[in-house]
């Protein structure tokens, strides 16, 4: 029997689109910038708002987002030992945690989902865990 592709509602349809740019980029070794830039040219489609929204502020505030990936994550799974599709899940996650009005345990939830479809069998138990510490280690000002 065929395997049915799963059906996104818009939300998660602009976080998937992020999360292609994001690992495209990363792939390609680069600039997020102009690989975001590049997409939308090729495409010629408009960019969702909250697609836009990501890629800008993981460009805007990528270093302490990674810096608050690696304090979630144990020395035995630094991030760079991180599936690529888990490790920019997290950076979706942890830029709409710290820095929109998204309710954290939807972006967890979402993060969890997407790893679910596109990662490995272990990646939603572990972006749950890493996301549910990264939320508890939040800092109370940004």
């Amino acid at each position: 029997m065929a395997e049915v592709a799963p059906h996104y509602g818009a939300q998660t349809k602009a976080r998937k689109a992020a999360l292609d740019i994001l690992f495209m980029a990363e792939q390609r070794d680069a600039d997020l910038s102009e690989t975001f830039a590049e997409q939308r040219t090729l495409t010629g489609n408009p960019t969702r708002e909250l697609t836009r929204s990501i890629i800008l502020g993981v460009v805007e505030h990528g270093h302490d987002i990674d810096t608050r990936i690696m304090h979630a994550t144990t020395d035995a799974w630094p991030i760079e030992r991180m599936p690529a599709v888990d490790r920019n899940l997290a950076r979706i996650a942890v830029f709409e945690m710290d820095y929109t009005d998204t309710p954290p345990q939807a972006v967890i939830a979402e993060a969890v989902r997407l790893a679910g479809d596109l990662s490995t069998d272990e990646s939603p138990a572990f972006l749950n865990g890493l996301l549910s510490k990264a939320l508890a280690e939040k800092p109370t000002t940004n």
